[in-house]
């Protein structure tokens, strides 16, 4: 986590979280940023947060924003 967003390593690879994109991640503490599961592999599912995203939109988020502008 940074002032500007959440970071995962999934598979070796390290995957940036924007908080400009992916807002809904700005007030969750540390420890249910790192409860996440992978229900598919092309999916990360957060269930106490209730937050679907997938692998595509956080790879390319400007291929499918996720917020309306």
């Amino acid at each position: 986590m940074t002032d500007q967003g959440i970071s995962l390593v999934l598979d070796g690879q390290r995957l940036h979280l924007p908080y400009d994109q992916f807002p809904w991640f700005r007030a969750v503490p540390r420890e249910l940023i790192g409860r996440v599961v992978r229900p598919t592999p092309g999916h990360l599912y957060w269930p106490e947060l209730d937050i679907d995203l997938s692998l595509e939109s956080i790879e390319r988020p400007n291929a499918a924003p996720l917020c309306a502008r």
